[in-house]
């Protein structure tokens, strides 16, 4: 059924969709009207569900520990310094192997205070054990948290949902929203490999030796590999179903293309439309949507980035010190690639500041008359700043 949804109602959607049993949240702008509407769902008797109201975002996660321990499907949402706030727990909760569902709503980190969106939270979370997926629209919103239940629970890692804020979070669209027989066909009951048990007892998350804790780790990094192995499988079936799929990366016109434009979020609408302008005019231009990062396709990016002569990478986000963190991942992935295509990094709409079609004509100008990158980012769009006595 088709209906205009906001982003952060496809998310709410979804969840009650997922036959989730236990919601714990704590609100923080943008992500509150996912919350929110959980909240009404489960007291107007819409879901079967728990709905736990914490003093904070670290408990909102610590407690869905507890319950995903007990073999229930779990969900929380965050945004920004409540992801900041809950990063302790996302070791824990990835380390314990809970398959547990996260939405995070992109937003930039204080200081300055801004509730706008900025990929830095949860790319600081990248090395925390949770796969990524990185959301372009409402739709694919819905059907992602769906997904990431039967991939998380295949491979017991736990899955972030990340989506912009406002341009998506608070953004109306028509959503096509299945009937839950269509989603129990693709998501069945959650059927834990282990969980706590009165009648066979054990012990979780006990003190691991030198002994053991290195094999365990060495699990997770296998399980993240079998996610990408699992992934093709899961999205085939959720296609049969529903007729959509999108990818682990979504290449548009690469091949045979000089230049590739690689990009995440809702930046990527304003890009096809910008690559159509070009191509129109006879540039040789594609795109390469990320959707996921981790773990990172690697061999996915360097089927479709090999061939390029240049890529050119915008980033919504920044790792000080370094460069932009999706330019980085997409140059260490192509560095022993024999040939490989430089790598041009831009910073663009961090904290909220539009990323319009005349700046992604302007990266691309400035990527073409090029034949190398003279830094590892460059800033667009900043504004003149005067230092004033």
């Amino acid at each position: 059924m088709k209906r205009v949804l906001e982003g952060s109602q496809a998310v709410a959607e979804a969840v009650r969709l997922s036959r989730v049993a236990v919601i714990s949240a704590y609100p923080i702008t943008p992500q509150t009207h996912i919350v929110e509407t959980l909240s009404d769902f489960c007291a107007q008797g819409k879901m079967n569900a728990r709905f736990l109201r914490v003093e904070s975002e670290h408990s909102a996660l610590a407690s869905l520990i507890g319950a995903a321990t007990t073999g229930v499907r779990a969900f929380t949402a965050t945004s920004g310094q409540g992801l900041a706030l809950m990063h302790e727990v996302l070791h824990w909760t990835s380390g314990a192997r809970l398959p547990i569902v996260m939405a995070e709503v992109n937003r930039a980190l204080a200081p300055g205070w801004n509730i706008w969106i900025d990929q830095t939270d949860s790319l600081a979370q990248r090395d925390t054990g949770w796969i990524q997926f990185y959301c372009e629209s409402g739709q694919e919103v819905l059907d992602t948290v769906i997904q990431s239940y039967r991939l998380g629970e295949e491979v017991n890692m736990p899955v972030m949902v990340v989506l912009d804020a406002f341009f998506l979070s608070h953004t109306y669209e028509p959503v096509d929203v299945p009937e839950q027989e269509e989603v129990d066909r693709f998501l069945p009951p959650f059927v834990p490999k282990f969980k706590a048990d009165p009648a066979a007892p054990c012990a979780f998350g006990p003190l691991v030796p030198p002994a053991a804790y290195m094999e365990m780790r060495h699990s997770m990094a296998q399980a993240m590999e079998e996610a990408l192995r699992c992934y093709p499988a899961m999205e085939e079936a959720f296609e049969g179903l529903f007729g959509r799929r999108y990818g682990m990366v979504e290449a548009v016109h690469c091949e045979g293309s000089d230049i590739v434009l690689v990009t995440t979020g809702t930046v990527t609408s304003t890009c096809r439309q910008v690559l159509e302008e070009l191509r129109g005019k006879g540039e040789k231009v594609g795109l390469l949507k990320l959707r996921m990062f981790r773990p990172f396709p690697t061999d996915e990016i360097r089927r479709h980035l090999g061939g390029a002569k240049k890529v050119a990478v915008i980033d919504r986000n920044f790792s000080f010190g370094a460069s932009g963190i999706f330019a980085q991942e997409i140059r260490a992935a192509l560095c022993n690639e024999p040939g490989h295509p430089p790598v041009f990094g831009f910073v663009a709409g961090i904290g909220g500041r539009d990323v319009t079609a005349d700046t992604l004509k302007g990266i691309y100008e400035h990527v073409k008359a090029k034949e190398s990158p003279d830094r590892e980012s460059v800033w667009v769009g900043l504004q003149e700043v005067r230092n004033e006595a």
